[in-house]
């Protein structure tokens, strides 16, 4: 038996940008640190020849073909397993929630898959693999920094080259920065869970149009995430509360693609709470981050859970895709 623990992510800066129409063209960069929530993948070998895979729903498959989950279908084709095993999926958080729960899947089955037949891959290949599933095989309008933060782990600043190469490398930040970092980010989850792919394909569009003001935002957003990682290296952590707030101000006046006026009123009410800034985790907004004082915590927190929010608790997860047993 096989498991693999891979954990989730939260993108500080950067979205957006690591999307093949503006990378391509500009060059993307992003920040991103992994947290103590995961997707788990259990692999054995069945008795039986065929295929069984136990997820929301349980699928028992004579035929590979005949897989209904793309993404376990596509990383069995790719890594050659076509009979004879039994695969489990569990998710400390639902999907769709905005914390790369897919990619960090799609990561975490190919680890599993590839120590199943005997095989090792760096966090580079699993990154990349998990990128041609998803993007070149399946067509999602989604970027590549979820799939290589998931493989990567830690707190990492990515580079996106128009040839389609990413440089990857780890903020230096002091582990006192690193704690407080920790310490004075807040997460909720709002509920409001739903594949991003709906504002996802409408951005996609927007931008092979190549309608000025999407290109014009995402060159914010990317300049943001260079001030970002200079801020945390040189401790300046109240900084990255201040760039989310800009960014937040930022997405909000540019496109209706962002906007949610109970998101919206969710963020108004955390900033007259004491917050700095904060920004809602993926492109559906079912989670929502918020860096705040800590002397402020009470407030937000009472103010958000008499709304029905529910606090995530987390820590940075200093690894990537890894494996348990």
């Amino acid at each position: 038996m096989i498991i693999s623990r891979t954990p989730l992510r939260i993108i500080l800066a950067g979205g957006g940008t690591d999307l093949r129409p503006f990378y391509q063209r500009e060059g993307g960069a992003g920040l991103a640190f992994t947290i103590n929530k995961y997707v788990y993948i259990i692999a054995n070998k069945r008795f039986y020849p065929s295929i069984k895979l136990a997820y929301s729903q349980i699928e028992v498959v004579d035929d590979i073909n005949l897989i209904q989950h793309r993404l376990f279908r596509e990383a069995l084709k790719l890594v050659g397993i076509t009979s004879g095993i039994e695969i489990s999926a569990i998710a400390d958080i639902p999907a769709g929630s905005g914390l790369g729960s897919s990619s960090s899947f799609t990561v975490g089955l190919l680890n599993t898959l590839y120590a199943y037949k005997g095989i090792s891959r760096n966090a580079s290949q699993l990154a990349e693999e998990a990128c041609e599933i998803e993007i070149e095989i399946l067509g999602e309008p989604i970027g590549k920094q979820d799939q290589y933060i998931a493989a990567f782990g830690g707190l990492r600043f990515f580079e996106f080259h128009p040839n389609g190469e990413v440089n990857i490398e780890e903020i230096q930040a002091s582990p006192d920065t690193k704690r407080e970092l920790e310490h004075n980010f807040l997460l909720f989850y709002t509920g409001k869970v739903r594949l991003p792919s709906e504002i996802l394909s409408a951005q996609d569009a927007v931008m092979k149009k190549g309608d000025n003001y999407i290109y014009e935002m995402l060159r914010k957003t990317k300049d943001s995430a260079f001030k970002m990682r200079n801020a945390l290296e040189k401790g300046q952590i109240d900084e990255v509360g201040y760039l989310l707030h800009t960014a937040w101000k930022l997405r909000q006046t540019q496109s209706d693609l962002y906007n949610d006026p109970f998101i919206d009123e969710l963020y108004s009410i955390t900033i007259r709470e004491g917050a700095l800034g904060g920004k809602v985790l993926g492109a559906a907004g079912g989670v929502l981050l918020i860096y705040c004082p800590p002397e402020k915590h009470r407030n937000v927190r009472n103010a958000l859970a008499k709304l029905g929010l529910i606090e995530i608790d987390f820590m940075l997860e200093p690894y990537g895709s890894r494996f348990i047993v």
